[in-house]
């Protein structure tokens, strides 16, 4: 069974910048799609950013390329989601997530699709 502990978060102004980590542990198989997806109050869970473990291709969101990187220490199953240029409509909960095999370009939002997820840790961006 995944297990994903998720650390990082805070209270930041407009412009700020914030990184979040997510360490993975329990893999079965070599490749696996992990990452970030945030949900604010009375919104959907929206995917931030995912990379496949594997090859290293990463995914991002439209509404933070430019701004969020995400990294991955592969020897500790970890990944590091870097935001930079924060603005207020980032708030949200932001939930480490991860599945088997590959994200896939059409499938890495689908919420669905992901096994295992972490407990959750706020992002505030006031202006």
């Amino acid at each position: 069974q995944v297990h994903l502990v998720e650390s990082g978060g805070g209270s930041v102004q407009a412009g700020g910048s914030l990184k979040l980590s997510c360490a993975a542990s329990g893999y079965t198989y070599r490749d696996n799609c992990l990452g970030w997806f945030r949900q604010a109050p009375g919104k959907e869970r929206e995917g931030v950013a995912v990379i496949d473990t594997g090859d290293g291709d990463t995914y991002y969101a439209d509404s933070v390329k430019g701004r969020f990187t995400l990294s991955l220490d592969n020897a500790k199953n970890t990944v590091v989601l870097q935001m930079t240029s924060l603005k207020p409509e980032d708030t949200a909960l932001y939930y480490c997530a991860s599945k088997h095999f590959n994200c896939m370009p059409r499938r890495w939002r689908t919420t669905g699709d992901y096994g295992a997820w972490g407990q959750g840790t706020q992002v505030t961006v006031s202006s």
